[in-house]
């Protein structure tokens, strides 16, 4: 009887604690100074929609190209590392700094290399955010190392434990004569819908490729980039754990997108720090729309070559008007029934697709979590409010984590995202919220059993201190 009566003052001890709790929320939901205090101290677990390149801000990859003095076209403010052209416009930025404009350069450089400043007139807006990505490859690609080290510092601050960052897509040498063979024939296979023929010819192709050695490329990623990295930067300790997803580009042609992708699982299957695969680049884009189909082919015959590996896609990041309406009706339904994501990285056409509501159940049921990234969307695809899906997907339970996606580039951090949710959506009571916050843990693809039980436990202890932070600021 004792033991029960513990149980009974526990439970009520921590359910009198979260009403409270609820009850402050609430009375701040329309103050966002006060949601942003609540919601810096509040922790958030993982951030599991995440890209390395985009999350580091674009003062500090300008800060590297001044350091390292590369040069720069005066004109289009493109930046190299080395001179291949006799163009008089190009000059070290060295030399503009002793012109005295070095501060302009830099004011320019960061409205190029991110959304600081757009006005939202002069360029749409998500040609603005992914045209950013190539302005500073080569600041992200040669200065990982600090890159890395300050999203963890940042995310320590921010009172986040766990990042799951797509981190580089692994490149293995040219196949032009792959291309030639085999990518028309995929066309004409897309155009019929001929599933099995495809799965046919994609192992033919996954033969070849074995030929050329593409295994090897693997291995060299997952051993000279992401353990080599992430081991000498010790980027694991007892405030923070990080680990990787790899990924194919859905801009490439058929044979090179499958390539890429064959590298992504065969280094993710092999590698307990690469937790997972996934597909990036503009879903619009008119290759990405045309082989859409195809690319849900490749990742069925990935995962049935590599069965334990867990993979997120990009799907539904589109709305109306960036696409034809009958284009919003089937990228997730084809990601989720035909691809087998384990989660969904944006889904915003959920409300266009095909059976919306079967779709959701179906998600709920086998639990594939929807990656919710609010001012991405709202900045990329001019959705936010009652036209988000979020409160949609709500209501049929599909698990929800609430995630950053390009933090650097969009200037935002994941605490204004959870900022956003408590303001827009009052559906969301805190309990809601915190159920997301563990969510970003129990959905990770974290492979060690016993780092997602650490990282649990932690958020348990974390939580039991914020919660008597906030009660003892209401008394």
């Amino acid at each position: 009887m004792k033991k029960y009566l513990t149980l009974f003052f526990t439970f009520l001890f921590f359910h009198t604690n979260a009403q409270t709790i609820h009850a402050y929320l609430e009375k701040i939901r329309n103050n966002p100074a006060k949601l942003t205090a609540f919601f810096s101290q509040m922790p958030k677990g993982g951030d599991l929609h995440h890209h390395y390149s985009g999350s580091v801000y674009a003062e500090s990859f300008v800060d590297y190209v001044i350091t390292k003095d590369y040069f720069v076209h005066r004109a289009t403010l493109e930046v190299r590392d080395n001179l291949l052209s006799e163009d008089q416009e190009w000059a070290k930025l060295s030399t503009i700094k002793k012109e005295g404009q070095l501060e302009d350069y830099k004011a320019r450089l960061l409205q190029k290399w991110s959304v600081k400043d757009y006005n939202g007139v002069s360029f749409p807006s998500d040609r603005q955010f992914f045209e950013s990505f190539n302005h500073f490859n080569v600041a992200s690609e040669n200065n990982i190392d600090s890159g890395l080290l300050e999203i963890k510092k940042r995310a320590v601050k921010e009172n986040v434990s766990y990042i799951e960052t797509m981190l580089a897509s692994a490149s293995c040498g040219k196949t032009g004569d792959l291309s030639i063979r085999f990518n028309p024939r995929f066309q004409v296979l897309q155009k019929q819908n001929e599933e099995q023929k495809c799965q046919l010819l994609l192992d033919t192709l996954y033969q070849e490729l074995l030929k050329k050695g593409v295994i090897s490329c693997a291995d060299n990623f997952s051993e000279h980039t992401v353990n080599k990295l992430h081991h000498s930067l010790k980027m694991d300790d007892e405030s923070f754990v990080m680990r990787y997803q790899t990924y194919t580009v859905r801009i490439l042609e058929a044979s090179d997108v499958f390539k890429r992708l064959l590298i992504a699982f065969d280094a993710a299957s092999k590698n307990p720090l690469i937790v997972g695969v996934n597909i990036l680049a503009p879903e619009n884009n008119d290759v990405a729309m045309r082989d859409y189909w195809l690319h849900m082919q490749m990742f069925k015959y990935c995962h049935k070559k590599y069965p334990q590996v867990k993979y997120s896609m990009h799907a539904g990041e589109l709305s109306l008007g960036l696409v034809k309406p009958e284009e919003l009706t089937w990228h997730i339904n084809a990601a989720v029934r035909d691809a087998g994501a384990s989660r969904i990285g944006h889904g915003v056409d959920m409300p266009y697709e095909t059976g919306s509501y079967d779709l959701m159940r179906y998600m709920r049921e086998k639990g594939v979590a929807i990656e919710v990234n609010l001012s991405s969307n709202e900045f990329i695809l001019k959705v936010k409010g009652d036209r988000h899906p979020i409160t949609l997907y709500k209501e049929f339970n599909v698990p929800i984590v609430i995630s950053s996606d390009d933090a650097g580039v969009l200037r935002t951090n994941l605490t204004e995202q959870y900022v956003l949710l408590a303001n827009r959506y009052p559906q969301f009571t805190y309990e809601d919220i915190k159920k997301m916050v563990y969510n970003s843990i129990n959905y990770s693809f974290i492979k060690e059993p016993s780092v997602k039980q650490q990282l649990l436990l932690r958020l348990n202890k974390d939580f039991s201190r914020f919660e008597q932070l906030i009660l003892n600021h209401g008394n």
